[in-house]
């Protein structure tokens, strides 16, 4: 049998944006679960704390027989390296995508700020969530981030949250193989090798042509990272 793999969002969007990935592990006989975080998706109105996020991720990981290889971009590569910290045998293997920056520094006091002006907008900031989708996706990556609705109002207790949070003191107690990926122009990726080096087996993976939302521009390019951790994480159980 396949691989378990759970599959964790970035902030605002929802499951859905794993569609392409969910197909590809389905078609290579693995077994994909693709999770909603608080606030998000079908968990819209849920609070979002970082416990919260963790309390699901933890039920997906039960939910396909108690560990799994665990994928996350951006918000959800800080939550699947917070995870794996706090749960070191239950995570078989990590791939933290767009996620190589502290997020407990001046730039995230600036991210809130910016998306408390934009929560002040009469549309939530709707208007131009809209206007970044369709600069940076194309239309089928936009329409698999859209199936599953925007959270638009979540931004402030994730960011607050997250800067609770310690990615470096987390990835030096994994174990299991960890993949740093990131896109080439992906504007988290400052410190991408000091967070390979804070895991003991970690690994660097740069995807040329890609932003932030790698798994999103670059899916061919990005799956096959996923695949081919699968298959290592399962060679070395075998």
């Amino acid at each position: 049998m396949g691989q378990p793999v759970v599959l964790v969002h970035g902030s605002r969007t929802s499951r859905t944006m794993w569609r392409r990935q969910v197909a590809a592990l389905e078609a290579a006989g693995h077994r994909p679960l693709a999770i909603d975080l608080p606030g998000h998706g079908s968990r819209r109105g849920e609070s979002f704390t970082v416990d919260r996020a963790l309390h699901v991720i933890d039920g997906a990981v039960d939910e396909l027989g108690g560990s799994a290889l665990v994928v996350g971009l951006s918000l959800g590569g800080y939550l699947g390296i917070g995870y794996a910290g706090r749960h070191p045998t239950k995570v078989r293997g990590l791939v933290a995508a767009s996620c190589s920056t502290d997020p407990d520094t001046w730039l995230t006091d600036a991210w809130l700020t910016v998306a408390r002006w934009i929560g002040r907008r009469g549309d939530s900031g709707a208007a131009l969530n809209q206007r970044m989708v369709d600069l940076f996706l194309q239309e089928d990556a936009a329409r698999d981030v859209a199936a599953g609705g925007f959270a638009l109002d979540v931004m402030g207790d994730m960011l607050t949250g997250m800067r609770a949070t310690r990615p470096l003191d987390d990835l030096a107690r994994i174990p299991c193989p960890v993949w740093i990926v990131n896109g080439r122009w992906d504007h988290f990726r400052a410190q991408e090798r000091t967070f390979v080096r804070a895991a003991p087996d970690g690994r660097l993976v740069v995807i040329r042509d890609a932003t932030h939302l790698v798994s999103l521009v670059k899916p061919v390019a990005f799956t096959r990272v996923v695949l081919e951790a699968a298959d290592e994480v399962g060679r070395a159980e075998a």
